[in-house]
């Protein structure tokens, strides 16, 4: 049977082991991926504990297509409890793990306790082994990986790992694998430091079933072919992300020296043509044909001829945009640093842009700063702090500790300059002359995030009709829809939309960058709705699909309520209300978010999902999702 797969529970504490099968009726509820490790986090998790505590739970799993031949079908979603936020900790990351791990017999892996010594988890072929990882503690996630392969002399194993910022408890601490797949962003990275797991290793030689394999690969041929002809993939395909901050930067949509600007001028230096000179080839995740990651080396300074992948457009904003960095340098040293210690590359350059500005404030001091002149602009000081918030010496340990925390123990008032949501920072980017996309960051389920509910589109000026036929699939919407990013009308339901679509895509296992992130035309519910039948034999209409990503969604919202979450952390921090935007395009000047405005879009947003005013599902809302009696402790 296509859908004969196994989850694996593993006791850290006990060393015991045990895998089961998957219920059909949790995967038509759930598919996989994200949508099923927030069941298995709802249910396995008591509220209060502490998330970097031998309570919290790690699930590491595929979505239902991955290792299918269902285009760019190889994501790993990781989840626990965040130490960041304490809200719903969840990580979508590319590469070839996930897809290495179905060939090994698991789709779902889910660690509970402590080790009392560092350890690994060894998969393959349906068996699992905890071994020792004393050898591995203190090694970079390059090292690391390179270790596990010599260990089991194996060059094909597939390793998941932390580096020394998860080790040490960075509490927005990566997960990695291969150069630079990053999962990042909640702190996964230290909830397995706190468990004392290394890494988790995957080589399998099984069977992938696949329901009805001739017309699935030509399904998926069409789907290449739609996907690799859009002028969108065929640009990404020669500059990766970086082409986006191009984009964004030059009509002024980034945030630039903390939040003091929304343009980062005179910054040829790194745009995306400039990286283009120093790539030495591009590479793809499992089952992608895009191929949107550079491969380069260092060009100077004390890291001069490092390979490193990337950067990602990230990248730009945190090495270059936020701390108003120029340099080339910096922005590859810092890609590959925070790749290597395995730390989540907007955080840290949030945390560092916040403390120059506090430094410039006269907030923080030479004394606070071991004597380093934090200005903007210091490419010296700025590669020194990434180091010092891995290994949290001096100031670095208290900004390892992220914003909310970090503010705490700084004082003076310096939480005004933070730019967060829900203890999250923000992305690089600049949200107060696009409503749409500010509401997006707001109520984002994990924090300040541009990759659970982001209308991108909503970028691109499509006339209303196409909007309309976009975001009435597959259930109907008459109300308004405007074509300009700068209205705030009809943006509460695009960025509903949006999430219960990107919900739906992470249980799948697909990339986003294969899905209506980057075009109106790119595949969604329908053709998710076929690959699902060719692949797995599982008939799911569009609208039960949806219905899949909004229970997921509607389940994180559950999670985070029982955390503490309340309406009021679904917003954003003062200086968007406050500070008007000073550069860009004209319509991208002067703006700030309309506070009354905001407040009936969230009014408008919560009503959509079925929530009441202070954003609580209301009993129809669970009812009609079958989460009415949950948690039900079924798997």
């Amino acid at each position: 049977m296509p859908l004969s797969r196994k989850i694996a529970y593993v006791d850290l504490s006990t060393g015991e082991i045990d895998i089961k099968p998957i219920p059909l009726a949790i995967r038509k509820k759930y598919l996989g991926g994200r949508g099923l490790d927030m069941y298995i986090l709802y249910n396995h998790i008591k509220p209060g504990i502490d998330a970097l505590g031998p309570e919290n739970v790690i699930c590491i799993s595929a979505g239902i297509l991955v290792a299918t031949p269902s285009s760019a079908s190889g994501r790993t979603h990781v989840a626990a409890k965040s130490p960041l936020t304490n809200f719903i900790g969840s990580t979508n990351m590319g590469g070839f793990f996930a897809a290495e791990m179905r060939f090994a017999g698991i789709d779902h892996l889910v660690v509970t306790g402590k080790s009392e010594k560092p350890v690994y988890i060894w998969i393959h072929d349906g068996e699992i082994e905890i071994r020792d990882a004393t050898k591995l503690w203190g090694q970079g996630a390059q090292q690391t990986q390179q270790l596990v392969k010599d260990e089991l002399n194996d060059r094909e194993i597939q390793v998941l790992t932390i580096g020394q910022a998860g080790e040490n408890l960075v509490r927005y601490a990566n997960v990695m694998t291969l150069l630079k797949n990053a999962g990042g962003r909640t702190g996964m990275g230290a909830v397995m430091g706190s468990k004392n797991l290394k890494c988790v290793a995957a080589r399998g030689t099984m069977d992938v079933k696949i329901a009805h394999p001739e017309q699935a690969l030509e399904y998926n041929k069409k789907i290449v072919k739609e996907i690799t002809s859009a002028k969108v993939s065929v640009t990404q395909g020669k500059l990766g992300t970086p082409m986006i901050w191009g984009a964004t930067n030059s009509w002024g949509g980034v945030r630039t020296r903390n939040f003091r600007s929304n343009q980062f001028e005179y910054s040829d230096a790194i745009e995306p043509e400039a990286i283009d000179e120093h790539i030495i080839g591009w590479a793809g995740c499992f089952g992608c044909q895009v191929h949107c990651r550079g491969r380069y080396k260092i060009p100077s300074g004390p890291y001069k001829g490092v390979y490193g992948e990337g950067p990602e457009y990230t990248a730009q904003g945190a090495f270059c945009g936020e701390p108003g960095c120029d340099s080339m340098e910096a922005l590859l040293t810092g890609n590959h640093l925070v790749n290597d210690y395995g730390m989540d590359v907007l955080e840290v350059g949030s945390m560092i842009a916040w403390a120059m500005e506090l430094y410039e404030e006269g907030i923080l001091t030479l004394e606070d700063t071991d004597g380093m002149d934090l200005k903007f602009g210091n490419e010296k000081a700025l590669i020194e702090m990434v180091h010092k918030i891995a290994f949290r010496e001096g100031l670095g340990d208290i900004l390892a500790e992220g914003p909310l925390r970090a503010a705490q123990r700084v004082g003076k008032d310096s939480e005004k300059y933070l730019i967060h949501v829900k203890g999250m920072s923000n992305l690089h980017s600049d949200e107060r002359a696009t409503p749409g996309l500010a509401l997006n960051i707001a109520v984002s389920s994990r924090g300040s995030d541009h990759l659970r509910g982001r209308p991108a589109i909503d970028l691109y000026g499509l006339p209303e009709s196409v909007l309309r036929e976009v975001y009435s699939q597959p259930v109907k919407y008459d109300g308004p829809l405007t074509s300009h990013w700068g209205d705030y009308e009809g943006k509460p339901w695009m960025v509903r939309w949006q999430e219960t679509c990107y919900a739906a895509v992470d249980c799948t296992g697909i990339c986003k960058y294969h899905t209506i992130f980057l075009g109106p035309n790119f595949p969604n519910f329908e053709e998710w709705s076929k690959l699902l039948y060719l692949n797995c034999d599982l008939e799911m209409t569009p609208k039960e699909i949806w219905d899949v990503g909004e229970r997921c969604y509607n389940i994180e919202r559950l999670f985070n309520i029982r955390e503490g979450l309340t309406r009021k952390l679904d917003h954003l921090a003062d200086r968007y209300y406050d500070e008007p935007t000073k550069g860009g395009v004209p319509a991208a000047r002067e703006r700030t978010i309309d506070r009354d405005k905001f407040e009936k879009m969230l009014d408008e947003y919560y009503e959509y999902h079925g929530w009441d005013k202070n954003g609580v599902p209301t009993k129809a809302t669970l009812k009609s999702l079958g989460l009415d009696n949950e948690p039900t402790h079924t798997l």
